[in-house]
């Protein structure tokens, strides 16, 4: 008798146990995603951040990320929002193009241009919405497009004239995203900033410009955490800082570093549509029954690989898209490409391979669903999608990411209390049966 009254308290306290776990996995905390472009993984190890070294020991750190091989804005950016490489989602440039028509747009003129974005995978933001979340996009690439008809929720949008480095807006859109959190009970926000990206270009990485820049950006971090804490989103609110690419130094030594093709092709002859003004990556598509001389000659030319888009490596993720054109171009590491004339003036850039390190940027996380002073091993931004989607509790889209790269991130992963509840339940199972035994 004794040994049965024992069994029934052990199998009364395993359910106390699994019961806990499960009601905090129905639960659900707030999100906020926020960019700054061309954010270098290691650009806060040469300036005073105690903000961005306070974030990481109250919460988790990578080494550094690596973004898709198409190191640009907007492909990166919404690499993040789907989970997807570049190939599946066709957001393959800057910059929107038509091979056909030479229709080019600049990088702002397409943020709300659905034709560009909505090529039939879904961003986070939708797939949130779609089952009952309430989301909003502030300046996020992406954000301001419809996707199967379908707008997100609040979306800002940036301007030309836009400028990117006013501190006191930085911290008036904190607040104004605090608000929707606190006030209208958004749960996704993504936020993105211009920084240090502009002045990377601007003046280049390795200077005092882009140092006085990310002092800014780590103060505009402490005043996240005040303003989180004023309203009363402590406890509820999930925050993931990131980037889309890092940036490198171009250096200017024409007769070395400069790469005119035309040089080494005649493009009017040869070419019916290019961009090859826009730092280290180009494309071009051959006039009919040319393609074969144009590669050749690209060939010789120094200090870049030329590709032919289908034949891509499978590491590019870029070989399967049907939006590029026939022939791609990537300089190497600090080398602008240029088409007829020395036009391209920038001091840093990107769009250089996604495994050089000036091109890895930066993660933190911190919030109520995350480990404290967790340093994690470098991972590809493709898995931040999945970890977000579990922050949300939500079933996301097909994706090429995984989870099980980021759930270590994570205090305790949604899908863990599940597992523990069955665990608890076949343990239950095998006393109740032993029980019976007596």
């Amino acid at each position: 008798m004794l040994l049965h009254l024992e069994l029934f308290l052990v199998a009364t306290a395993l359910l106390c146990v699994a019961a806990t776990p499960l009601s905090k996995a129905e639960s659900r905390n707030k999100l906020l995603l926020i960019s700054f472009d061309g954010f270098r993984w290691d650009y806060d190890q040469d300036v005073d951040t105690p903000n961005l070294d306070q974030m990481a020991l109250d919460g988790v750190k990578a080494k550094y990320v690596t973004p898709p091989m198409l190191t640009m804005t907007s492909p990166s950016h919404f690499t993040t929002i789907t989970g997807r490489w570049v190939e599946d989602h066709e957001v393959v440039h800057n910059m929107m193009y038509n091979a056909k028509t030479n229709l080019k747009l600049s990088h702002k003129r397409t943020m709300t241009q659905s034709v560009w974005w909505d090529n039939g995978v879904l961003p986070l933001w939708i797939t949130a919405q779609n089952q009952g979340l309430k989301t909003a996009s502030f300046y996020y690439p992406g954000g301001g497009a419809n996707y199967s008809g379908q707008s997100v929720n609040r979306a800002l949008v940036e301007t030309n004239e836009h400028i990117d480095d006013n501190e006191t807006e930085w911290q008036y859109n904190i607040d104004k995203v605090m608000s929707w959190f606190s006030e209208e009970d958004f749960d996704l926000v993504t936020l993105y900033y211009g920084e240090p990206d502009n002045v990377g270009h601007a003046v280049g990485p390795e200077t005092q410009e882009r140092k006085r820049i990310i002092e800014q950006i780590d103060r505009t971090i402490g005043y996240l955490r005040e303003s989180i804490a004023r309203h009363h989103l402590t406890d509820t609110l999930n925050v993931i800082i990131t980037s889309d690419h890092g940036m490198t130094t171009v250096k200017k030594r024409p007769q070395v570093d400069e790469i005119i093709l035309n040089k080494y092709l005649d493009l009017l002859r040869l070419a019916s549509f290019e961009i090859l003004d826009y730092g280290g990556f180009g494309i071009l598509t051959p006039r009919p029954g040319k393609e074969a001389e144009v590669f050749d000659a690209l060939s010789r030319a120094p200090n870049l690989t030329v590709y032919r888009t289908a034949q891509m490596p499978e590491s590019f993720h870029l070989a399967r898209s049907k939006r590029l054109p026939p022939i791609v171009v990537v300089a190497d590491l600090g080398f602008n490409l240029n088409s007829r004339l020395i036009v391209y003036v920038n001091k840093g850039d990107h769009g250089y391979h996604s495994g050089e390190m000036d091109m890895k940027t930066i993660f933190r996380a911190i919030g109520p669903d995350f480990k404290t002073n967790f340093l994690s091993e470098p991972f590809d931004s493709i898995h931040v999608y999945p970890l977000m989607c579990e922050l949300l509790n939500i079933k996301p889209e097909a994706h090429n990411g995984s989870l099980s790269v980021t759930q270590e991130l994570l205090l305790r992963p949604r899908g863990g209390s599940q597992r523990v509840g069955l665990s608890v339940s076949l343990l239950l199972s095998t006393i109740l049966f032993t029980f019976t035994l007596f």
